[in-house]
C-alpha cells in the first residue's frame, strides 16, 4: 500500500496531470480523435492556468490550517510531545550528517522552543524514511543531532524510527507512549497536517493536544487570480492537493472516522 500511495501521488499531482495529459492529448491527435485531443489539450491549461495563477492552492491550504487553530496562550505545563517527521532533507543529511530543515521547519523549532521552557518534557520524534528507496536516515535519526547541537540531553528524547508516513506514525507512536509512560501528549505538526494526522491518532486512540505549527497562509486568502508567484502558487496546490486527497483516502479506507476531523 505505501508503494502504491507513492506511485499514484507521483501521477496525480497537479503538473503531472497536466504532463500527463499533453501526452494523452499527443496520442489523440496520431489517432485522429481530433475532438478527445482537444477537450484534453482545454483541460491541461485549464489546470495549469488554475495551478500557477490562481490562489486555489493557498486558499484550500488556508481551509485545513483554520481546522485546528493555535492556542492563543503556551501551556502552563507539557508532559511530552510528539513531534511528526517531514523537516529534514535527510536525503541531504544521509549523504552529508549535519542538520538541514525544508520548508517544514517549523516543527522542530517549535518543538525546541517548548521543549526549552519546560524542562520536564519528554520529546517523542516519530519518523523514518519516508522515500521508495529506503535509503536514507528518516527525522527521527536526524532530530537527535538537531536537539543535541542546542543542549538537550539525549535521555529527553524518544525515537520512533521506523514509520514512512503518517498512518504509521500513530500506530507505531502508540506501543513507544505505553512503553515509556507518556500520555496526554502536544501533538506538533504542520498545521495543514493536523486534521488528518489528528484523525489517526484518535483513530489509534492515543490522546493528544494538537499544537499546529509551520503555517503557510495568512489566513486571510480569498479565491482570485495572482500572477506574481507562479511557482509558490504551484507549490501551495501541490501540497493542498496531497493532503486534500489523504483525508478522503484514509476515510475511504477506514483509517479515520470522519473525513475532515475537527476539535
Amino acid at each position: 500500500m505505501f508503494v502504491l500511495s507513492k506511485l499514484f501521488w507521483m501521477a496525480v499531482q497537479p503538473l503531472s496531470l497536466v504532463f500527463l495529459l499533453g501526452l494523452l492529448t499527443l496520442l489523440l491527435m496520431l489517432v485522429r480523435w481530433r475532438r478527445a485531443a482537444t477537450g484534453a489539450l482545454a483541460t491541461a491549461l485549464l489546470l495549469l492556468f488554475v495551478t500557477l495563477y490562481t490562489t486555489t492552492g493557498s486558499y484550500l491550504l488556508q481551509v485545513l490550517e483554520a481546522r485546528f487553530p493555535r492556542p492563543a496562550s503556551d501551556p502552563a505545563d507539557v508532559a511530552c510531545m510528539i513531534v511528526l517527521g517531514g523537516a529534514f532533507e535527510t536525503e541531504v543529511t544521509t549523504a552529508r550528517s549535519g542538520i538541514e530543515l525544508n520548508q517544514s521547519a517549523d516543527r522542530f523549532i517549535e518543538a525546541l522552543r517548548l521543549a526549552l521552557l519546560h524542562p520536564q518534557a519528554k520529546i517523542l520524534v516519530s519518523g523514518g524514511d519516508g522515500s521508495l528507496s529506503g535509503a536514507y536516515e528518516g527525522d527521527a535519526a536526524a532530530s537527535l543531532r538537531f536537539f543535541g547541537a542546542f543542549g538537550l540531553p539525549a535521555d529527553r528524547l524518544v525515537t520512533e524510527t521506523t514509520s514512512r508516513n503518517t498512518d504509521e506514525n500513530a500506530q507505531n507512536s502508540r506501543q513507544i507512549l505505553a512503553q515509556n509512560g507518556l500520555s496526554d501528549c502536544l501533538l506538533i505538526t504542520s498545521a495543514f497536517h493536523m486534521p488528518r494526522s489528528v484523525g489517526l491518532f484518535r483513530k489509534a486512540d492515543i490522546a493528544v493536544t494538537p499544537w499546529p505549527t509551520d503555517f503557510r497562509t495568512t489566513g486571510k486568502v480569498g479565491l482570485g487570480l495572482d500572477f506574481t508567484q507562479p511557482t509558490l502558487n504551484a507549490q501551495q496546490m501541490a501540497t493542498a492537493t496531497r493532503e486534500w486527497l489523504g483525508l478522503l483516502a484514509y476515510w475511504a479506507m477506514g483509517r479515520i472516522d470522519t473525513i475532515f476531523p475537527a476539535p
